[in-house]
């Protein structure tokens, strides 16, 4: 099966639709916790006494110990339901009990069975591993990696990854959050994990005591937006967008790209695409980039101002070429 983000499982979670053994790994144990404990949402409040279990595979720590433990695990899981469509098991620190670090016969015995069981899964049970990664070259991987859902927790694939990330750390922290402020410190922060959890504790210490975390709290902790495509700007001017392409080189400018870097980015576009997209505009698209880069080095403007004017002047030779 293909690795699955968080926000995938969630789905499988609130369709009612789950498969049958999840593996939850990676570094970030806040994001585990939580995504592993949404499972629970499987089975009625009420029947949950009955239908959920929680295995700390830590003390497994020989190989006797993990042969007793596998037993109970299996014998657990092949345990039908009762009154209600699934029964869910969460095995804490997983990584022992998947890669035990001293072989013996008993392990080797306990790995077997974990190995039968992966092959064919109780369906009315949800078994969730929850732990650190795995080595991917292992045995029992390679077979999980086919048999079960496997979840990369704090990976940030999209902007949806990053505003469910902040959620999930600032309700782990017993805060809430606006769901704007939310969207606005992911988008600052970008697919940077680092940045985004030096964003969250220090909007945490700021707004301690605070009901609600709000949008002018996340101003006024969080730094200026990350800029996610270098070649935005110049994608922005072949489709015309003046506002777009300005939006884009504020954010380049804002983020310290040098504005000598950004005018060879646009004398790449004037060269490599203006030819084709605006060919018989191009002698205007070359003289105001000789201008802009004159002017530039004479220091005959600001340098912000400067690459806005080349930026609506190229938007303008575009529509120019097209018509």
């Amino acid at each position: 099966m293909p690795v699955e983000s968080p926000a995938a499982v969630l789905k499988h979670i609130a369709s009612g639709r789950p498969q049958a053994v999840y593996l939850l790994q990676g570094e970030d144990d806040v994001e585990k916790s939580a995504l592993a404990a949404e499972f629970a949402g499987l089975v009625d409040e009420g029947l949950r006494a009955f239908n959920t279990e929680r295995i700390h595979a830590g003390d497994m720590t020989n190989g006797d110990r993990l042969a007793s433990g596998v037993s109970s695990l299996i014998a657990a899981a092949r345990t039908l339901p009762m009154m209600s469509p699934f029964r869910v098991i969460l095995v804490l620190q997983a990584e022992v009990l998947l890669a035990p670090r001293r072989e013996s016969e008993a392990a080797a015995r306990a790995l077997g069975q974990l190995e039968s069981y992966f092959e064919a899964p109780e369906p009315q049970t949800v078994l969730v591993l929850v732990g650190a990664p795995l080595d991917k070259r292992s045995r029992l991987y390679k077979l999980l990696s086919k048999r079960a859902v496997i979840v990369e927790c704090g990976v940030i694939e999209d902007q949806a990854d990053a505003e469910r990330w902040v959620r999930t750390r600032i309700a782990a922290a017993g805060a809430a959050i606006d769901p704007a402020a939310a969207r606005l410190l992911a988008a600052r922060a970008g697919l940077d994990i680092k940045r985004l959890r030096g964003d969250v504790d220090r909007l945490l210490l700021y707004a301690l005591g605070q009901p609600v975390i709000t949008i002018d709290d996340v101003r006024q902790i969080a730094g200026p937006a990350v800029l996610q495509d270098d070649w935005a700007m110049t994608n922005a001017i072949e489709q015309r967008s003046a506002a777009d392409a300005l939006r884009q080189l504020a954010l380049m400018l804002d983020t310290g790209a040098p504005p000598e870097k950004i005018l060879g980015q646009l004398g790449w576009l004037v060269r490599a695409k203006f030819p084709a997209i605006a060919p018989r505009d191009l002698p205007d698209a070359i003289e105001a980039l000789f201008r802009t880069d004159l002017d530039l080095k004479r220091s005959a403007g600001e340098p912000r101002i400067l690459l806005e004017r080349l930026v609506v002047e190229l938007c303008g030779v575009k529509r120019a070429g097209a018509r």
